[in-house]
């Protein structure tokens, strides 16, 4: 593996060997006092972050440094971006002081593709504009399948604003890569044109023509009690221009998750959020916080996935020689 940019594409045996590597760095760690493996000891991790975040630049800088990484953080606010400089002309200005991984996150979709074309580095998507994030798809399949054991046969349903969501469109693909059917539920304004053909992966074919992997409604209510996980979605009111919804209180009644709603889920089925969440509006208070939403395992596992695709792009190919 290259580069991480996009879940559209991966075979399923790379997204297994990756959720497996999680696993087995996840246990490698547990019970030691000093929380570090020298994997990746002399090698530097670039993190470029164009966009605010919190949990994916701090999961891979912790990722890294639990790794012996170097990791050098470099905030667009406060580098010669802020001047003017080109994205093409910052990488190249980091590759050549010895960045070994850069870490990009950007505003316009398709940022990721053209750097990973530009140098001689390996890049990973952290996320561009509305497109892909695909260490987020990968952490959300990780905590699914600690917590259903299988995600082949199993249905997820995604609510809420599938239109502007790369985390939506990234957890697509691996779903489908991964066996799972995915049903969309969202007001008719935040879904996608030809949102039902996304999923176009190395699997695809093995649906029967009546058995679409995507499948898309508007009643939340009508689509818990066959669910086996939620995944409720961040209203990005900030890439939103226009009126998409008349307000949050009817968008609540319709599409948040609310403690009534949580009851209908059979008792096996959990809920995921990939933050930050909008309490009381998408997921109310008690139910992000119930037993059954495993919003803190996700961030938990994003630190292992991370290290899992480091150690991938890095050091796989060099360990097995």
């Amino acid at each position: 593996m290259r580069h991480l940019l996009t879940t559209a594409g991966l075979r399923r045996e790379t997204v297994t060997a990756l959720l497996d590597t999680a696993e087995a760095l996840k246990q490698a760690l547990l019970g030691r006092q000093v929380r570090k493996l020298p994997t990746l000891r002399g090698r530097t991790v670039v993190t470029l972050f164009y966009e605010s975040s919190t949990r994916t630049r701090a999961s891979f800088e912790i990722a890294g440094k639990w790794m012996s990484a170097d990791v050098v953080n470099v905030p667009a606010g406060g580098s010669s971006v802020a001047k003017g400089e080109s994205l093409r002309d910052t990488a190249l200005t980091l590759t050549a002081m010895g960045a070994d991984c850069v870490v990009i996150r950007h505003p316009a979709s398709g940022a990721a593709h053209r750097l990973a074309g530009w140098v001689p580095t390996h890049v990973v998507n952290a996320g561009d504009g509305t497109h892909q994030h695909p260490t987020q798809a990968l952490l959300d399949a990780a905590t699914l399948r600690e917590r259903l054991g299988t995600l082949n046969g199993r249905t997820v349903t995604i609510v809420g604003d599938v239109l502007h969501s790369r985390v939506a469109r990234s957890n697509i693909e691996l779903l489908i890569t991964l066996g799972a059917r995915v049903h969309l539920v969202a007001p008719p304004t935040l879904l996608p044109w030809g949102v039902q053909n996304w999923g176009s992966g190395p699997h695809r074919e093995e649906w029967e023509e009546h058995s679409r992997p995507v499948t898309v409604g508007h009643d939340l209510d009508a689509a818990l009690p066959g669910t086996d996980a939620v995944m409720m979605l961040r209203v990005q009111a900030e890439r939103m221009h226009g009126g998409f919804f008349p307000s949050t209180r009817e968008y609540s009644v319709s599409y948040g998750l609310t403690e009534a709603r949580l009851g209908l889920l059979p008792e096996h089925a959990v809920v995921l959020h990939p933050g930050p969440m909008r309490r009381g509006m998408e997921i109310a208070h008690s139910v992000a916080d119930s037993p059954r939403a495993v919003i803190t395992d996700q961030v938990r596992n994003g630190v292992h996935v991370r290290m899992a695709v480091l150690y991938h792009l890095l050091a796989a190919q060099e360990e097995q020689a």
